[in-house]
């Protein structure tokens, strides 16, 4: 008899073992492929909450006066508007820094109310990798007005503001934030350089950092040390709560997969392998007369190898399909704001189908080595 009509006749004699191993086999499957299949909506919506919580870096002129930047909020020197432009172009810039936005702040009066001007540049972000830009952007000839601002003057959107004898449209009011956002005026980059009488010059490029390190592993020396390189001229400065919060959650989404994965693999080989165990137990009568028959190690070792592959193969099918099921159906409902993110990914089926079968069979070494061993005389004479 062919060695796979005996391993499917024992499936259907011990089906119920054969459906525990699988089930054991699914379990684990589904849970990594709902789990990879949302795992780039969720990278993507955590890289986006953790962009939304700001820029944390500000690349100011190395000559500023810190003592006054901290008090005014901003760099009473200036640096020339292609700063940007060269450091953007650096094949070494977006492995240190992401989304810069080149910036030019003043403080201005109007109507008799003492506001902070913000001219502000398009985003320039890594071509390569197609971020989306953060924060907004601001049409020439417009401006966005901070919810103090707005209050103060009693303009809403579509109102004419006039700013050091231009006149401009108001094209949004912000919500309140509580902060110094609120007496903001935004402007786009070259209308504040026309209102300032500083054209093209900048006081500041607001970035990112790429790196997400915490602050014990030392980001800012490495940071400033690029800089150096890049920009002479201009010195960065590290908005550490910001860039430790990035950090930390990046390095614990990390950290949590890291965990789960192992953990999942040997519960999973730990069940696999109990249950070839029993399998080998219940079958020592079976084994004694195969090889009191003449069948050498290698087939009694392909009939248990053999059973364990078709656990893993069934469980992987049966694994690969619930996990995709939930993470189409559950992933949407999470992930709401990067659901386009989740699809059936096949070629991660297809590893399922092939890694799960070896792992299965690996789980069983140790088995189906006691059943090769097994003395046929002794089995015999047990049973």
């Amino acid at each position: 008899m062919r060695t796979m009509t005996l391993i499917l006749r024992e499936i259907a004699h011990r089906r119920w073992g054969f459906l525990l191993g699988v089930g054991g086999v699914a379990a684990t499957v589904a849970v990594f492929v709902a789990f990879l299949t949302t795992s780039e909506a969720a990278r993507r919506e955590t890289v986006r909450v953790m962009r939304d919580m700001g820029f944390n870096l500000r690349i100011i002129p190395r000559d500023t006066d810190l003592d006054r930047f901290w008090v005014d909020g901003f760099s009473d020197r200036t640096l020339p508007e292609d700063a940007v432009r060269r450091l953007a172009e650096n094949d070494r810039t977006f492995m240190s820094y992401n989304h810069l936005v080149a910036t030019l702040q003043r403080r201005v009066k109007v109507q008799g109310h003492d506001f902070v001007l913000t001219g502000l540049a398009p985003t320039i972000t890594s071509p390569s990798k197609r971020k989306q830009p953060m924060g907004f952007t601001v049409e020439p000839g417009t401006v966005q007005l901070g919810y103090q601002v707005a209050e103060s003057l009693g303009l809403k959107r579509g109102d004419a503001v006039g700013l050091e004898g231009r006149t401009y449209q108001v094209a949004r009011c912000l919500v309140e934030t509580g902060t110094e956002e609120d007496i903001r005026i935004y402007a786009a980059l070259p209308d504040a350089q026309d209102i300032l009488a500083l054209p093209g010059r900048i006081n500041e490029i607001k970035a990112i950092d790429c790196l997400c390190l915490t602050a014990d592993e030392d980001p800012l020396s490495a940071l400033r040390a690029e800089l150096g390189n890049l920009l002479p001229e201009a010195r960065v400065i590290q908005m550490r709560a910001i860039a430790d919060a990035r950090a930390r959650q990046r390095q614990t989404a990390d950290r949590y997969f890291g965990f789960l994965a192992p953990v999942l693999l040997l519960a999973c080989a730990v069940w696999v392998g109990v249950l070839a165990m029993l399998n080998v137990r219940e079958r020592r009568s079976e084994i004694g007369v195969l090889r009191a028959l003449g069948k050498g190690a290698g087939r009694v070792g392909t009939l248990f190898l053999g059973r364990a592959f078709l656990v893993g193969f069934a469980g992987a099918v049966f694994g690969g399909a619930i996990g995709t099921a939930l993470a189409l159906h559950f992933g949407p409902h999470i992930f709401q704001v990067t659901a386009k993110a989740i699809a059936v990914d096949y070629p991660l089926l297809g590893w399922c189908l092939l890694v799960a079968p070896l792992f299965a069979a690996l789980a069983s070494l140790i088995p189906t080595a006691l059943a090769v061993v097994l003395d046929p005389a002794e089995s015999l004479r047990d049973d």
